[in-house]
């Protein structure tokens, strides 16, 4: 009889929690019903009472960025020239003025400008702020409008009007579109050591790097000291050809690691490729404006101990984004998952920081700027580190610091040395004019003589 209650007891708890737990469902059904009868209103009311008719494809387009842009930064709708055009972009290939940009407090922040473009011949710097477009005010607009409103006709021009750390007047700056063939990956000889320029990752970079090292190699022979690879204001790109660039230099071990919500499928990938150049020296470049793909080189060389990091501290972009086709409707952007470094560590919002932290001295008699570093955290809705265990409080302690401040405190065991300048110079012609690879090209050259030692 005992056994029999205690069996009862438990179908009764059983019967009770499932009662619960499909009570709980259907709560939540509900709610999501109420909350869809409210967009329908809205969308009825719009339709009918707004000053100017609208088309229902232009507000379920307006609804469904909206629905995005709220997450993240970097989630966005594509619609179908836009899904196009991006398409066209990673192929290394697209026309409009050749720079990576994010929207940040309403307006366009320029991440990085790609070399040998339109942007960088005139002058754009990673930070810049852009304002307007042709005189029309860029806030209202959402990133995919404003990326659009850039775009146009080859050879027509476009005025931007541009905010500048350290300028006491907005500048205005003509550019004239052109179509950008980039050639992500440049080199050359800086005597006996290797120079390859990686500007963003594209699907031609890893066969553009080993076309570069090839020549180097053949060029130099056994004289070859070592390689530095400079990925200074590199936006980022495929994530794909991020592991195959790092491959190149890594004879195994895991070069990045991918985690979705709740670390519910976590994906890594290993090394493919033996280290091309032999274990020889590597210096890798980089600064404020390295995000992305060029984080994802520099961590994973950094962690496996196989390069030294020489520069300032790197964006701090730290997820993925996931290209969603929706059919003839074009595509949504999605975060779909953080990246961890070889070593477990996510750079969200911190970036990577530098074996060797140098800043870039410029040799002229331009007026000297104290400006702060700009990083992932200072965009509007950000994604938190997931490495972030840091209580609120200490959080709130601790909101003022900036990155750089961190990056710094690290290399001088937390003395105080003020802010620093952040190099925000694109590309470089010669070493002599370069002060950052001038010192990375000494450092190899001790490295070398080092290892030769040993």
């Amino acid at each position: 009889m005992k056994k029999y209650i205690a069996t009862l007891l438990v179908s009764i708890a059983i019967v009770s929690v499932t009662l619960v737990n499909a009570t709980t469902s259907q709560s939540k059904s509900s709610d999501t019903y109420k909350q869809l009868n409210l967009f329908g209103d809205v969308f009825e009311k719009i339709r009918a009472q707004y000053v100017r008719e609208v088309t229902d494809e232009e507000l379920i387009e307006a609804a469904i960025n909206g629905m995005l842009i709220s997450l993240d930064p970097h989630s966005s709708y594509l619609t179908q020239k836009d899904f196009d055009d991006m398409q066209a972009q990673t192929k290394g290939e697209y026309g409009g003025l050749g720079m990576e940009v994010t929207l940040d407090k309403g307006v366009v922040r320029v991440v990085s400008p790609i070399d040998d473009t339109p942007a960088s011949r005139a002058g754009i710097q990673a930070g810049d702020y852009i304002t307007k477009l042709d005189g029309e005010q860029v806030m209202g607009l959402t990133l995919t409008e404003a990326v659009t409103k850039m775009k146009g006709e080859i050879g027509t021009d476009i005025i931007i009007t541009v905010v500048r750390e350290g300028e006491t007047a907005p500048l205005e700056i003509t550019l004239t579109r052109a179509t950008i063939s980039i050639k992500s990956v440049r080199h050359r000889l800086e005597g006996e050591v290797g120079y390859i320029r990686i500007s963003s990752f594209t699907e031609k970079t890893e066969s553009g790097l080993m076309d570069a090292l090839d020549i180097i190699k053949q060029e130099l022979g056994d004289n070859l000291k070592g390689i530095i690879l400079d990925m200074r204001n590199n936006p980022g790109g495929l994530l794909t050809q991020s592991i195959a660039v790092s491959s190149v230099f890594l004879e195994r071990g895991e070069v990045v690691s991918t985690r979705t919500r709740n670390d519910e499928h976590i994906q890594r990938y290993p090394a493919r490729k033996g280290d091309a150049i032999d274990g020889k020296p590597l210096i890798v470049l980089i600064n404020g404006g390295s995000a992305s793909a060029s984080e994802i080189v520099a961590g994973a060389l950094q962690d496996h101990r196989r390069a030294v990091v020489v520069g300032t501290q790197s964006f701090g972009k730290a997820s993925v984004q996931t290209v969603i086709p929706l059919g003839a409707n074009g595509a949504m952007r999605l975060t779909t998952a953080y990246y961890f470094t070889p070593s477990g560590n996510s750079i969200q919002g911190e970036g990577i920081t530098p074996d060797v932290l140098i800043e870039q001295i410029r040799f002229d008699n331009s007026k000297k700027v104290e400006t702060r570093r700009r990083s992932e955290n200072d965009l509007r809705g950000h994604l938190e580190n997931p490495n972030d265990k840091t209580d609120d409080k200490d959080k709130d302690a601790q909101s003022d610091k900036s990155s750089e401040d961190k990056a710094t405190d690290k290399k001088t065991n937390d003395k105080k040395t003020g802010d620093k300048k952040v190099d925000k110079a694109p590309t470089l012609t010669t070493a002599q004019d370069d002060y950052q690879l001038n010192y990375a090209i000494n450092l190899l050259h001790g490295m070398a003589i080092a290892r030769n030692v040993e």
